[in-house]
């Protein structure tokens, strides 16, 4: 049997919004395995909430640069949020970000691009900064839009600098339209999706396992109904959680009457020309990193006040 840990139980809680006991069984009956308890939650109907975004686990910051039809986004982590708000850490998140506008948008790319006024590459760039700060940082991921016309629109949450925070999301319109109404309407949907955090643009860019597991859960919530009562509770199960979870379906946060999708189509009188959403990214620092949770600092002084 698997040792269910006090820190798994309140993981679960957090998570699913369900009763400590609840927490407990669900892990008992999964070996301890968390994504599983989410789901066998969900299918006893204990479920308030699967929260599906990772949980902030991980320090550093989340940097955003643009220029022109180019736009790209990096995560670069540190071990403490002290080194995060250290100006050479700060300088090197911020460079990384307008390094990546000119590779190909992956993380081997960046890594192995020039570092201005240097020999060194960027990775060997961080590593010496590591030597020199004396903690671990890691540059995780890199993310890169272009269009041929229109405009990358970004925001930063949690903004601790011009372009650096724990949060940061671009947002690809496509259109012939004012540039300067694009921008606007562009900035909204990037809060938008800071906000809702979506998993997908529509229902076609959904992961199909994500698509079978909702179904699976569905299927057990529903189990013993015939199976055309069956096919149709899927698909209208489906439909809703699309309309949760892609960004085109959701509600917008700035007018909660609209979907994204009709407040594209609406915005093209005004920028004067069709609006297209060719693509987002929305980076959240540290989600889906685990990190190790120690004492409190209280429970710190305790035990070494013991050992004195």
């Amino acid at each position: 049997m698997a040792n269910i840990t006090a820190a798994m139980v309140k993981e679960l809680r957090e998570k699913t919004g369900a009763g400590m006991m609840d927490c407990k069984g669900a892990l008992a009956e999964t070996q301890g395995d968390i994504e599983a308890a989410v789901d066998w939650l969900r299918k006893k109907g204990l479920a308030k909430a699967a929260k599906k975004a990772g949980r902030v686990a991980a320090e550093g910051l989340v940097a955003v640069e643009s220029a022109g039809h180019h736009a790209a986004v990096v995560e670069v982590n540190s071990e403490t949020d002290f080194v995060a708000r250290n100006d050479a850490f700060q300088a090197f998140a911020r460079e990384a970000a307008k390094i990546a506008l000119n590779t190909d948008g992956t993380l081997e790319g960046l890594q192995n691009a020039s570092f201005p006024g240097s020999s060194e590459t960027v990775q060997t760039h961080l590593q010496n900064l590591i030597a020199t700060i004396g903690e671990n940082m890691n540059l995780r991921r890199v993310s890169k839009l272009d269009v041929t016309k229109g405009v990358i629109a970004s925001y930063v949450h949690n903004q601790i600098s011009e372009g650096l925070g724990k949060i940061g999301v671009l947002v690809a319109l496509e259109s012939e339209g004012d540039v300067d109404a694009l921008s606007t309407l562009g900035r909204q949907i990037a809060m938008h999706v800071a906000a809702t955090n979506p998993v997908a643009l529509d229902a076609s860019g959904v992961d199909t396992a994500t698509v079978e597991r909702e179904s699976n859960i569905l299927r057990e919530k529903n189990a013993g109904k015939p199976d055309h009562v069956m096919q149709k509770i899927i698909e209208s199960g489906l439909k809703s959680y699309y309309k949760e979870v892609t960004l085109l379906e959701q509600p917008f946060v700035h007018d909660g009457s609209k979907t994204v999708s009709q407040v594209l189509k609406e915005a093209a009188g005004k920028v004067g020309g069709p609006v297209t959403l060719k693509g987002f990214v929305r980076y959240a620092l540290g989600e889906g990193i685990e990190k190790e949770e120690g004492p409190d600092f209280a429970t710190e002084v305790a035990q070494q006040a013991g050992r004195a």
